[in-house]
């Protein structure tokens, strides 16, 4: 049995602040203001410089001498970086859900993949809170593969990911809509690819999406740059 500690204060506030960051409401450089967060959600400011410390190691704020928390900035450097280890964490999850598990036995992945689709083609692309709701489901696939693979390890890793890997997807899906629809292919590919047990077609299929996720971030970051 697992018994999982209800979140701390600060961890309320850490996720409040990162979806803001998220969703580019606090966009990059943007100083973060203790007193004002705190006056703002009513909390102590010891409250709000343990939830900066949070988003710090997420990879979501900058924290400086005499200046404080800063939203960070996304760069080249710093989504390759991600990419690079993100994409290889999920070739391992990929990997152990066939290890573990046979094409027969992996009907609730279908069933998950299902339920994304439903979501994409139930969505108004323009509808403000369309990017969220593909990144909410996406990760719902994932985390029925933890509980497949039971590895706490690769578990925690991966979410720790998730605010920093969810920031890159808010700004790709916010600038090509079609991503959406590739978003639900890349699912039912994978779908595809786990039914039928093999682990490199698998793999490729993970691969191939988030270097395409990789390429449409830094095309945006380098039009924001010359612009």
């Amino acid at each position: 049995m697992r018994f999982q500690a209800p979140e701390s204060l600060s961890e309320q506030i850490a996720q409040h602040l990162g979806q803001r960051i998220i969703t580019r409401d606090l966009q990059p450089g943007e100083r973060i203001q203790e007193l004002k967060v705190s006056g703002e959600l009513n909390v102590s400011r010891g409250s709000v410089r343990e939830a900066l410390l949070i988003l710090e190691r997420r990879h979501l704020v900058d924290i400086f001498p005499r200046r404080g928390a800063v939203v960070s900035s996304l760069t080249p450097d710093s989504v390759n970086s991600l990419y690079d280890i993100y994409i290889d964490l999920l070739c391992m999850l990929g990997r152990k859900v066939l290890e573990r598990w046979s094409g027969t036995q992996l009907g609730g992945v279908m069933g998950q993949v299902r339920e994304l689709q439903a979501v994409i083609g139930a969505l108004n692309s323009d509808a403000p809170d369309a990017a969220e709701q593909v990144i909410d489901a996406g990760f719902g696939v994932m985390q029925y593969a933890y509980r497949l693979v039971e590895n706490p390890f690769l578990e925690e890793t991966l979410e720790n990911f998730r605010p920093a890997i969810s920031r890159t997807y808010f700004v790709a899906l916010e600038h090509f809509r079609g991503e959406i629809g590739e978003t639900g292919r890349f699912f039912r590919q994978l779908a595809e690819a786990a039914g039928s047990g093999d682990a490199d077609h698998l793999q490729a299929v993970i691969r191939a999406f988030g270097e395409h996720q990789r390429q449409r971030v830094l095309s945006i970051l380098t039009d924001e740059e010359h612009a």
